[in-house]
């Protein structure tokens, strides 16, 4: 079966614009990632989103797991679980790997929850 796919319009707006503060993540006193490279994803009413380029993400720190999540705007998410921050770790940050056109622009990015990492540090 085909999955939706839905563009951003009036009802449903998405914009992706750069983002030049630094933002560091944390887990068990380690840092996950450290980029001045952001782009922020703000999707119609939802919180605004930091997508980090997996670049600048310590891939060593992280675990992929089976999970998996379609968003009718996006695309197929898959996840990653950070090992070091235990249970509350798991699926901690997501990633499009192929996203849709719309937002294309987050390809080879990562979002972190905020609740399944110590801390996202936003400076500047």
């Amino acid at each position: 079966m085909a999955k939706t796919v839905l563009q951003p319009g009036p009802n449903h707006p998405i914009t992706v614009t750069p983002n030049p503060a630094r933002i560091v993540v944390t887990v068990a006193g380690k840092v996950v990632a450290d980029t001045t490279r952001a782009l922020t994803l703000q999707e119609s009413t939802y919180p605004a989103v930091q997508y980090l380029p997996i670049e600048d993400v310590d891939r060593s720190l992280l675990e992929r797991t089976e999970t998996s999540t379609h968003c009718p705007y996006k695309g197929d998410a898959s996840y990653y679980s950070i090992p070091a921050g235990g249970q509350r770790s798991t699926d901690a940050i997501w990633v499009y790997e192929d996203p849709h056109d719309a937002v294309k622009e987050i390809k080879d990015h990562v979002a972190f929850y905020p609740d399944r990492v110590d801390s996202i540090e936003v400076q500047g």
